[in-house]
């Protein structure tokens, strides 16, 4: 008998009839004597459309009522669910993410969990309930609702499984596993069989939507394996583990793309000491992340400096930057919107020479020019032309051997 937590994401529950089919999946498992704690997204939509109708009433939704409101789209689902499974004689009992004391910050919209306590879930494992736990949400110390921002229902479920020490967290969703490249672009991608959580915390910040990153770094922490697979079918998924849990180390694993990205450049700073905390201090002090970064030194004791930073948060960016050009005397300010960014990301890289000048080599044989590069020990990301994105994934995809056969 095994521990289970099953997190199950909107598309999963998006209506009625696939609530049904979620209610007979968790009852099948429940049946085999393993037993289950259920965490649920909101149906397929409905977060969005509790924030459009808030938006109507207000150009800025106070953060702390925003979070009451969007709360109730888990509410809903983890309800549904639970009336479903009882009317099928199953012993269910929906709780809230408060009731099952999910303790977060007070960052409304986007909190961090401090702590869980996990009693009341266990007591009820114990007797041989099925738990509904409604994901993405949480209280602060003061008692107050919080959310944890998009995906947070991924987040919910790994930290729940690691707080009750769960055997597997199984994340259901509406892709089949994790690919080596985005099958909506690249035909000949195929399922990766296991992926240690480096690579998978590499490939969600660099562009694949699969997991939430934090629920990836949560796992990694606590050491829980994650089972990412389809609500609607009965086919294996994607193991993520730990690097060292027998996998094949290819060189290269995934080949990954985000078109989420804006550069931004400075053009003749002063090069001297200071001027870079300048211009980082307050972008970091707006709370934008900061990806790429780039400094080409001119004669005179001038530098170019180019940083990359989410197109949602590019047009605050320039307006943050534009002021620091004036303090610090810069020439001008340009911004690009119309770049992307693809990687390369593996384990094997750890161990192998040449990768960067395959990838580059690569990108030059179909004239894509690189604009900027990063790399860490396990992936190397260039920023490239936007209307070039499909075509490098492709490329390199073929040029480190990933295509399906």
């Amino acid at each position: 008998m095994a521990l289970i937590v099953q997190k199950y994401g909107g598309t999963s529950v998006a209506n009625i009839e696939r609530i049904r089919n979620v209610a007979k999946r968790v009852a099948r498992t429940y049946d085999q004597g393993d037993d289950v704690v259920v965490i649920l997204s909101a149906m397929a939509g409905v977060t969005d459309g509790l924030i459009h109708m808030a938006t109507q009433l207000a150009d800025s939704p106070e953060k702390r009522e925003l979070d009451v409101l969007l709360a109730t789209g888990e509410q809903t689902t983890s309800a549904l669910l639970a009336i479903t499974l009882v009317s099928m004689h199953y012993p269910a009992q929906s709780l809230l993410g408060h009731q099952v004391e999910v303790r977060t910050d007070c960052d409304f919209g986007n909190a961090r969990i401090v702590n869980i306590d996990a009693d009341r879930i266990m007591r009820a494992v114990k007797e041989r309930k099925i738990v509904v736990v409604a994901g993405y949400q949480g209280c602060d110390p003061n008692g107050n609702i919080t959310t944890l921002g998009r995906g947070g229902s991924d987040t919910s479920a790994v930290a729940i499984a690691a707080a009750i020490h769960a055997d597997i967290c199984e994340i259901y969703t509406d892709v089949d596993g994790i690919y080596t490249a985005d099958p909506n672009i690249c035909a000949k991608a195929r399922k990766i069989k296991i992926i240690s959580y480096d690579e998978m915390l590499n490939m969600a910040s660099l562009g694949a939507k699969v997991l939430q990153i934090r629920s990836v770094a949560f796992a990694k922490k606590y050491n829980v394996p994650i089972h990412v697979r389809s609500s609607f079918n009965k086919e294996e998924g994607t193991m993520v583990v730990h690097e060292d849990s027998g996998m094949e180390s290819l060189v290269v694993t995934a080949v990954t793309h985000s078109k989420d990205v804006a550069r931004i450049t400075l053009r003749k700073v002063p090069d001297q000491p200071g001027v870079a905390a300048k211009i980082f201090t307050p972008i970091a002090d707006a709370g934008i992340i900061v990806d790429m970064i780039i400094q080409n030194t001119r004669a005179g004791r001038k530098t170019d400096l180019s940083f990359t930073v989410p197109r949602l948060s590019f047009k605050q960016a320039m307006e943050i930057e534009k002021q620091v050009s004036e303090e610090i005397r810069a020439e001008e300010v340009l911004g690009d919107q119309n770049i992307a960014k693809v990687s390369v990301i593996g384990v094997g890289m750890k161990n192998h020479a040449g990768v960067a000048a395959k990838m580059f080599t690569a990108l030059a044989d179909e004239n894509i020019n690189i604009l900027m590069i990063t790399t860490s020990e396990i992936r190397i990301s260039c920023a490239i032309e936007e209307k070039y994105t499909e075509l490098a994934v492709r490329v390199l995809h073929s040029t480190f051997g990933l295509d399906a056969d």
